[in-house]
Parts: C-alpha cells; structure tokens; sequence
C-alpha cells in the first residue's frame, strides 16, 4: 500500500538514474497522455509530496502520478525484461542506459507549468510530513479548520498533512494513544502536533525500504494495523476495525489502550 514512504523511496530511485538525463523514449498507453514533449527533454528533478510523485522536466513539462492502491514504478536497464506484462504499463520513459516504468496507477496527467501550478490536487496539499522542515503551524492550523471530523478521517485529509495513509494512520493514533473515532475538537493542539510528528518519525524510519515497521522489538512488525480480532501487543485486549468516513477506510484500534467515542 503505497504511502508517503513508499513515494519518497521511488521518487529517489528514480531521481538517481533519470535527473540530468534526456528522454530518448516516452511512451503512455493512455490516449490522454501525449508524451511527445518530453522527448529530447532532461529530467530536472523527480517529486515526491506526500502519496504524488512529480517528475520534472527541463521545458517545464511536469509529468503527474498518483499510485493510490494499485500503481507502481520500476527501474530497470535498458532491454532487461520487465517484471509486469505490457498490458499494465501506463508510461515509460527511457534515457540511455534506463528505463523508468509506471504500471497500474489511477492517475497519470502531463501538466505543462501553468497547469501544474494550477492544478485543483496538488495546490491544496497539506505540508509534506517527509519534507526537510514540515510546517506543524500551518498543520494544525488546517487541522482545526476541522474540528467536527473525527480523528481518523482527518489524518488521512492531504489537504491538512500529506503523506499519510491507512498503515500510519492506524499505528500512530495506537502510539499516540488516541482512539480514530475521537472528534478532532476534543483533543488539544499539544497532542495534534504529537500526533503528525510521530507519524513523520514512523515514515523516516521506513524509508530504507525494508518491509514496514513500527515495532523496534517483540514479535511483528505492525501494533494494530491488519490484526483485527488478534491480541493487543501491549494490552492483551482485542483489536478491532471499523471502517470510517466517506471512502470506508479501515481504521484498526485497542479500545483500552485507545478510550475515546467509537
């Protein structure tokens, strides 16, 4: 499940063997994406905000991709045999030596720079929770624009904070200690900004591209997420799950180490 980590950790991939590179091949199998600008192009820097990555280009071209649950890149050398089927590809870009490939993802758009700038997602994106100096005022600033939200739907608003996902979410609120189905209003600004700076320290940590963890010891390597009806690692309760908000999002939880309105 792709999540702020995971976007950061392909956007660095990519950016070591496509910046400063010009575009030799640019193939989309989507009839909306015309690729044809960024042929003789070079990749000025790859992007990572929050769950979007942002490919660069040296005309102002800015390639757009959002994975959500199912999309991907992949790097390979040039002629290696890819790992997906053809039918699955979305872009590929190749410079001399390499190929970068995104299969399966929802949203791929080629923005020039005024739509870039433009665009109705990405200028109301939150604070990037990975970026070198988040801004934690203007985080709770956005936060308490929604303070008649639950805990659990507004964590997952890119608009407040971007970068967090179902994992995170569910693993930093039982670290944190506060229950998903808390109203935002009921907690403090002290314990809101706890709250995302955690989750930033969780993301770090995962961006060596191991297999995800939030646990530094015991047995597992997640507190609560996907471990509905198992044993509270800390407690012994049961962790349950729900699913909350408009998009049904899976929220998991210890309700004794988590009291609060559910």
């Amino acid at each position: 499940m792709p999540e702020g980590d995971t976007i950061h950790r392909t956007a660095s991939r990519l950016r070591e063997v496509m910046a400063s590179k010009e575009i030799l091949v640019a193939e989309s199998t989507r009839p909306e994406v015309q690729l044809d600008s960024v042929v003789g192009a070079r990749v000025r820097d790859v992007e990572a905000r929050g769950k979007n990555l942002l490919l660069h280009f040296d005309n102002g071209c800015v390639l757009y991709s959002h994975m959500r649950m199912t999309g991907s890149w992949h790097v390979y050398r040039r002629g290696e045999k890819w790992q997906r089927p053809y039918q699955q590809l979305d872009v590929r870009l190749d410079n001399d030596a390499w190929s970068a490939l995104c299969f399966n993802a929802p949203v791929v758009e080629l923005l020039s720079d005024f739509s870039f700038r433009q665009h109705p997602v990405l200028r109301r994106l939150g604070p990037d929770l990975l970026a070198e100096s988040p801004d934690f005022d203007e985080i709770l600033r956005r936060a308490r624009q929604r303070n008649d939200r639950t805990l659990g739907e507004l964590v997952m608003a890119q608009d407040v904070a971007c970068g967090i996902g179902n994992v995170y979410k569910s693993e930093t609120l039982f670290l944190e200690g506060l229950s998903p189905f808390s109203p935002v209003s009921s907690i403090d600004d002290g314990r809101l900004v706890a709250f995302f700076r955690r989750a930033r320290s969780l993301m770090k940590r995962n961006l060596r591209g191991e297999p995800r963890t939030t646990r530094t010891s015991g047995g597992g390597r997640l507190w609560v997420y996907g471990r509905a009806n198992e044993a509270c690692h800390r407690c012994g309760s049961k962790i349950l799950m729900k699913r909350q908000g408009e998009a049904a999002r899976s929220s998991y939880w210890c309700p004794s180490c988590q009291p609060g309105t559910r």
